[in-house]
């Protein structure tokens, strides 16, 4: 496993990380991170992009290394285990922003509507997450048997393990700095299941969570497998509530 990463313009503190696992995303990365970039150079914060790759057999690192050659604030690790919660994590405890967010790499979210999630729009929240069912989110283009499933292990979810949010699956969120490092300092779920393990802790530690309303357009490429990651999350569901029950998820001190 290697460590590639290129120095962002403010170091020790940017305002903003963008965190991306990118499994086989050569294809989707090169428009995405340009829609990232225009974004940011008209943003008034400092700003840094984690890319995460974790087990790609296409040219994901490639395209990524082109990129940072002009773009200093772009970090990548590369050579990760498979595994979205794994990656999600890596780039979290590395980030160094003051905001770190979570973004798929379809930007099936527009990058734009990443102001939601901080300050002003967003006050006094640790974890701030996007939510394609929340009053004013639209959904454009998904098929109907797609958000059906969706509906079914929201249901599952809440029944389960974490009640009070319409979409824990959304792959847009935010976190803290503080948040961040403590509830994926202590997070062990690496499936798809790790929206959710992170939520229930958070909602354990009493955690102000706030859920925002998005546009959202579906991405005919979407790596979401119906049947089996549904089955999957009902899975890693039972095994977040047995290790709350078996301390696992407690506090971490500084010497550990």
């Amino acid at each position: 496993m290697s460590d590639q990463v290129a120095t962002p313009v403010d170091a020790e503190r940017p305002f903003l990380s963008i965190i991306i696992p990118a499994l086989n995303e050569a294809l989707r990365l090169p428009e995405s991170l340009r829609k990232i970039d225009a974004f940011l150079s008209q943003q008034p914060y400092t700003a840094e992009v984690i890319i995460v790759e974790n087990g790609s057999t296409d040219d994901t690192v490639g395209v990524v290394r082109a990129f940072m050659q002009d773009h200093p604030y772009v970090r990548l690790f590369e050579g990760e285990p498979r595994g979205k919660g794994r990656a999600v994590r890596r780039g979290m405890l590395a980030a160094r922003g003051a905001y770190r967010f979570l973004c798929d790499a379809d930007l099936s979210m527009p990058i734009e509507e990443i102001s939601k999630f901080l300050p002003p729009a967003v006050q006094g929240c640790d974890v701030i997450i996007g939510s394609r069912e929340a009053k004013g989110a639209r959904r454009y283009n998904e098929p109907w048997h797609r958000h059906f499933m969706g509906r079914i292990n929201n249901w599952i979810i809440k029944l389960f393990a974490v009640r009070g949010f319409e979409d824990t699956q959304c792959g847009f969120k935010a976190f803290t700095a503080p948040a961040a490092e403590d509830l994926f300092g202590v997070s062990v779920i690496n499936g798809i299941g790790f929206d959710v393990e992170v939520l229930f802790i958070a909602k354990q530690r009493g955690y102000a969570v706030a859920e925002v309303p998005i546009n959202w357009y579906f991405d005919p490429d979407s790596r979401m497998r119906l049947v089996k990651d549904s089955l999957g999350i009902l899975r890693e569901i039972f095994e977040i509530r047995r290790n709350w029950q078996t301390g696992l998820y407690a506090r971490r001190t500084s010497s550990q």
